[in-house]
């Protein structure tokens, strides 16, 4: 199995994902409905682009972003051939929050600001439950 990292970039996959955020990739792996996948864009090749890869339809994969406000999935362009499914994403890696540092500011606090991120920064990126991935219609 293949590792590799990738960075999000825009907000297509908002709550799930954050621009900022850093995925493990695993190249090659088994994809099933509900992974995060990273796919080769169908117009641009040389687009990378992060989806949920959401049921299997002839020829490939119909893939949606979590946030229903972004379009740029498979409601523009359609299934998204096997062969341009680059890889599928295990882990999200969050990086820390950068803030102001106050001044004097305990040490206690700054080790439990510091686990508390550790706490939510890693987070496997595979759905339990089919119902929390579907889009619904309003």
């Amino acid at each position: 199995m293949r590792l590799g990292l990738a960075e999000v970039y825009n907000p297509s996959m908002l709550p799930t994902l954050r621009p900022g955020d850093q995925l493990l990739l695993s190249y090659g792996a088994r994809v099933r409905p509900g992974d995060v996948v990273v796919v080769r864009h169908p117009f641009q090749h040389d687009l990378l682009i992060v989806k949920r890869a959401a049921r299997r339809r002839a020829g490939g994969w119909w893939v949606i972003g979590d946030n229903p406000g972004v379009t740029n999935d498979s409601r523009e362009f359609g299934v998204v051939p096997d062969g341009l499914v680059v890889a599928r994403a295990l882990l999200r890696l969050r990086p820390p929050r950068r803030g102001p540092q106050a001044p004097g500011r305990p040490v206690a606090s700054a080790v439990a600001s510091a686990l508390g991120w550790a706490g939510s920064a890693v987070r496997p990126l595979r759905v339990r439950s089919r119902r929390s991935w579907r889009l619904r219609a309003r």
